[in-house]
This record gives C-alpha cells, sequence and structure tokens, in this order.
C-alpha cells in the first residue's frame, strides 16, 4: 500500500463489529480527554466556567473524523481549516503547530481561535487534532469579540490567523506570542488560554499515538474507511426514511439601526430525495454580503444549515465526514449567508444570523408533516450574552474583558417532547455550560441583582418550546461597559405545525432612580453604580396545536409556574378547579373539552 493514500479511502478485510465500535469509542475518548483537558486549564472565564471552546480530529486528507460533544457551530468546519493548513504548507512535519482563527480561509470567526497540531505515526501524516475556543479579547476594534457594527475587517480590528505556524519541533514563536500579548487587551488570560489550547492539542496528538502503537496503522487506517462508510450507511437509511419534497423558507433577522433598517432575510431551499439518499441544502439567493458584522463565513453557511438536518435525525448517527457525503452544499460566493468576499467582517458569524439559519433548516423539515422536524429554537446574544470590560477596583484597577455566557434561551419543542430549559442558543444545542454566579461575581466587578425563569414565554403547542430566562446585573465598583448584538428583539422564534411562537425578547436599562430605557439590539453601554441592566431572553416555538395538549401536562405547567391560569385557559383551552398556590389545582375535565370544542368551531 502506497504511503501517499488518503486515509479515508483504504479498503482491505473489514474489521470486526466490536473492534469497530472499540477504536470508534477509543477516539472519542481521545476528543473528551482533549475537552477536559482544556476545561480544567483555561485561564478565562469563557473557556473554565461557560466551556464555549470545541475539540475535534480530522483524518489527514481533511475529512472531519471526530468531536464527541463539540459545539455543532464549531466542530462541522474543522475540516476546512485542516485543509488551508494543508494548502498554506508544504513542509508539515511533526512537532508543528498552526493558529488559525481566519473566516476566509475554514474558521468560524475571529473569536475562535484554533490550534491545529498534525499527528505523524512512523513518519506518515495520519490525522489532525483541534482545539478550538472563543477568546476572552481579539484585539478588536471595541471590547468585544461580537462587532456587529464593523463595516470591515479592518474597523473589526481582529489580529487574523490564516494556519499560522506557531510551534516548529515543538518550540513556540515567540515573536507571534509577543503581538497578541501586546494586542490584546487581556494578554494573561490569551496566553494562558493559549497554553490550554496546546496542552489540549499535544494531549490528543499523544493519545492517538497510544491508538497506533496498540493497534497498529494498518489497522487504524482500515478502521477509518469502515468507520466512515458505516457513518454513511446510517445516514442513507435515515433519509431513505423520509418524504421526498423541496421546501423553500424564509425566515428574518431583527434589524440592527442604526446600521441596517431592514430585517435580514435567511433563506433555504431544501431537498430530500430519499432515493438517492440525499439532502441538498440551497442556500444561493441569500442577499450579498452586507457592510456589517453579520456575514457568515463559510464554515458557518455549512455547519448551522447541516446542523439543522441532524437535529431531526436519529441522534445516534457519527457526525463526520461519511455522513457528511450525503449532503450537497449550494453556495454563493459573496453571499451573506455563503462564501464571504475579503473584507466583509464575519465578527458575529457564529450566532445571530446562524441561529435564524439552523431554525430554518429544522422547521423547514416540519413541513414534510406530522412527526417531522423541530421547531425553532429560542435566538439572540441578549443581556446575558454581551462582553463586559472595565477596570476592576478589587484588583488595582487591572483590566478585564469578558463575554458573559449566563443568559439562556428556551429549547424548541419536538414532535414527540417540550423544548429543553438549558438551551443557550440554537447553535450550540445545550452543549455549553453557563455561567455560574457566584463564580462570575468573583471573577469580575458585576452584581446579579434577579435571575429567573420567565413565565408565558414559550411558544404553546401540543409540546411546548421552553420558557425565556430574565435576569438583571450591573457594576458593583467601577463603571462597565457593555458590549451587546441581539437578536429576537422584534421577531420570535417560530412554531411549527400549529404551535405558537416564542416571545420576544428585550434589554432596559434602569438608571439610578429605577426609570426604564429600552436599548436597541447592537450597541454599547456604559452602567454607572447604581444602574442595572434587565434582559428577557426568549422562549422555543411550540409544535402542534396547542388545544391538543394533554391537560395534566398544563396543570404541571401552571404549579412549575412556566404557565400562567390565563395562559393555559386562553391558549391551551384548559379549565381548573383549585388553587395553584396550595397545588390543589385539578383539571375539570368536562369544562376543558367544553372549552376547547368551543375554540375548535
Amino acid at each position: 500500500m502506497a504511503a501517499d493514500t488518503p486515509i479515508s479511502t483504504v479498503r482491505d478485510t473489514d474489521l470486526s463489529p466490536m473492534l469497530l465500535a472499540v477504536l470508534a469509542n477509543r477516539f472519542d475518548g481521545v476528543v473528551r480527554e482533549m475537552t477536559n483537558t482544556m476545561l480544567r486549564t483555561g485561564r478565562s472565564a469563557v473557556i473554565n466556567s461557560a466551556r464555549d471552546f470545541s475539540c475535534g480530529i480530522t483524518t489527514a486528507d481533511n475529512e472531519l473524523f471526530a468531536t464527541a460533544e463539540g459545539l455543532p457551530a464549531h466542530t462541522y468546519g474543522l475540516n476546512l481549516q485542516t485543509a488551508a493548513m494543508c494548502r498554506f504548507h508544504a513542509d508539515i512535519a511533526e512537532g508543528d503547530a498552526f493558529l488559525h482563527n481566519d473566516p476566509y480561509s475554514g474558521n468560524s470567526h475571529p473569536a475562535d481561535h484554533t490550534l491545529i497540531v498534525p499527528v505523524f505515526w512512523e513518519g506518515e501524516h495520519l490525522f489532525n487534532v483541534c482545539a478550538k475556543a472563543h477568546q476572552a479579547d481579539i484585539g478588536n476594534s471595541l471590547p468585544t469579540t461580537y462587532h456587529a457594527a464593523a463595516r470591515n475587517i479592518y474597523e473589526e480590528g481582529a489580529l487574523i490567523f490564516p494556519a499560522v505556524r506557531v510551534q516548529r519541533n515543538f518550540e513556540s514563536n515567540m515573536d507571534i506570542i509577543r503581538m497578541c500579548q501586546r494586542r490584546i487587551r487581556v494578554p494573561d488570560y490569551w496566553y494562558g488560554d493559549f497554553l490550554s489550547m496546546l496542552g489540549s492539542a499535544r494531549t490528543g496528538e499523544k493519545r492517538i499515538h497510544d491508538i497506533c502503537r496498540k493497534y497498529g496503522k494498518a489497522i487504524i487506517r482500515r478502521f477509518v474507511t469502515q468507520w466512515f462508510d458505516y457513518s454513511e450507511q446510517r445516514m442513507r437509511q435515515a433519509i431513505a426514511e423520509l418524504p421526498a419534497a423541496t421546501i423553500v423558507r424564509e425566515s428574518f433577522h431583527d434589524p440592527i439601526p442604526p446600521f441596517r433598517d431592514d430585517p435580514i432575510p435567511v433563506r433555504v431551499k431544501v431537498t430530500i430525495d430519499p432515493q438517492a439518499q440525499t439532502v441538498e441544502l440551497d442556500l444561493t439567493s441569500n442577499i450579498d454580503c452586507m457592510d456589517n458584522g453579520l456575514n457568515l463565513s463559510e464554515a458557518c453557511a455549512i455547519s448551522n444549515s447541516v446542523a439543522g438536518v441532524y437535529n431531526c435525525l436519529p441522534s445516534d448517527i457519527p457526525r463526520n465526514g461519511g455522513s457528511y457525503r450525503c449532503i450537497r452544499m449550494k453556495l454563493r460566493e459573496g453571499a451573506a449567508i455563503g462564501i464571504p468576499r475579503f473584507p466583509h467582517s464575519c465578527s458575529v458569524a457564529t450566532t445571530n444570523v446562524s441561529e435564524r439559519l439552523l431554525n430554518n433548516v429544522q422547521a423547514a423539515l416540519a413541513d414534510l408533516g406530522e412527526g417531522y422536524g423541530l421547531a425553532e429554537g429560542g435566538i439572540g446574544m441578549g443581556a446575558g450574552f454581551c462582553v463586559i470590560s472595565g477596570l476592576d477596583a478589587r484588583n488595582d484597577n487591572h483590566p478585564y474583558v469578558n463575554q458573559l455566557i449566563i443568559g439562556n434561551n428556551g429549547g424548541p419543542a419536538s414532535p414527540v417532547c417540550d423544548g429543553w430549559i438549558t438551551y443557550g442558543i440554537p447553535v450550540v444545542a445545550g452543549l455549553m455550560y453557563r455561567d455560574s454566579v457566584e463564580i462570575s461575581e468573583l471573577s469580575y466587578p458585576i452584581h446579579y441583582r434577579e435571575m429567573r425563569l420567565a413565565p408565558d414565554t414559550s411558544g404553546a403547542g401540543r409540546f411546548r418550546g421552553a420558557p425565556a430566562l430574565c435576569m438583571t446585573y450591573g457594576p458593583s465598583g467601577n463603571p462597565m461597559t457593555v458590549v451587546f448584538a441581539a437578536d429576537g428583539q422584534t421577531r420570535p422564534a417560530r412554531g411549527v405545525r400549529g404551535g405558537n411562537d416564542g416571545n420576544v425578547g428585550r434589554m432596559d436599562l434602569i438608571d439610578e432612580q429605577g426609570t426604564e430605557k429600552q436599548m436597541l439590539n447592537v450597541g454599547q453601554v456604559e452602567m454607572r453604580p447604581g444602574q442595572w441592566l434587565r434582559g428577557l431572553d426568549t422562549g422555543g416555538g411550540g409544535y402542534g396545536d396547542p388545544l391538543t395538549r394533554d391537560p395534566d401536562q398544563v396543570r404541571l405547567d401552571v404549579l412549575e409556574r412556566y404557565v400562567s391560569l390565563g395562559h393555559a385557559r386562553e391558549l391551551y383551552g384548559v379549565v381548573f378547579t383549585g388553587r395553584a398556590e396550595d397545588e390543589s389545582l385539578a383539571v375539570d375535565s368536562a369544562a376543558t373539552a367544553r372549552e376547547r370544542a368551543r375554540r375548535a368551531k
């Protein structure tokens, strides 16, 4: 066998199903150990508290191989990044490491720094391990990693590394390190996170060496081929069970005045061919690149439309290059949702418009009929996802910058269950951690006054969306700058198949006298001590007619205070006796039947 034969195309004697399962779990175990390494060693709260990072493995010929619990917005484009590394460098060698955050050559957005380490065994390049993490600061012109107002990459201001070699023969290039430390507002935090990512990637490299040592290169090469083939087979079986259809769906991101007064259209055409066992996702009808930071990178356009498909298929289908063979992407160069044209900014590519895109795909699949697809999940980087910065009076006025990840939008309803509460935003699908209030207050000069689930915010349906979070916080010392880029303030997450929409979110600045002022969804504010920012996130959309929801489930919703008594009757047609306060609440079955019959006429 030639040494340069792509690892994902080797076909020989099949491995046993048992060995196939063992090796699949061994490689997933590598990714999980990389993940634990970064979680335990990351310096910034974005990594060690909120877990806004992902690890993964690609093959040497740049097919996505293993991601374990990686965030969908991060992992589906890792193969594009390693392909860029191979394209830019003809002399890749053992001991190299590359820093990549370029959205024009495979990365998601500039705030996601990725450390790529090529893995060699017996002199042959077999895999690449990737550790990708959202950074606390990246040198933007504003103290935020989400610069929605940036008209281009120059105004955005981020340091961009298109697969730049940062280690050679295991030795770091300190020129690059010093350059980053000089430009980034929190250099110690950045360098700590850089070392965490590097340690994670080297851990993955070492563990793959252990696997190769035990099983041998020939077995590993056969495993990769067979695992991809198995994944493709599973995906084809799932698509074959779907109805044939072509669905065109459009949704809209909120306007972002004064930078864009019109809503941003998000369009997708989904074609399901169960005979060919393929799904085509056509994004070519989307608008041209915009003069703001909400353009999607190619990685985000692919990952967040593909994720919408996977969300609606059996969860045990491996997400890798094998199952990807069944998905056809159609993208247009120069499109806001497609392939961006330099120097248009992709600062907010991973969220906002990406959330609308993912929701659009999974909601489109609900048009296939009862039992298919999902409602739209709660959207928007509201108050709980702002970037805070300032000087910490508790620490000799040392500067701080931190991406809050403490908000929570409600999950979408499905054909079989309600949306889940710890959803976050669609592009992470509940896989990130929420910040701890106590750790956040210890780490930064911020105080949280309230945090609670808000009643009557979930989209009603036979299965309802999850409710939204309401929170209020402010500075505990010096003034604090808050930068935000929200969505869902005018256009909610939509329900499907008769399900209701979730609520719209909002942010209010409350001054020292208690006067409230609603904020725009994109901008920044400097908060003085005694001022508060109150945010209401958004709930998920409902699935199916609310009048068909089990009345006992509505009763439980009322007791849990997800739904008020008024909404129980108004939206679900459920009539009660007794009181919620002392849990004597009971469904009046006869009155409920009459009320629902009246509504159905």
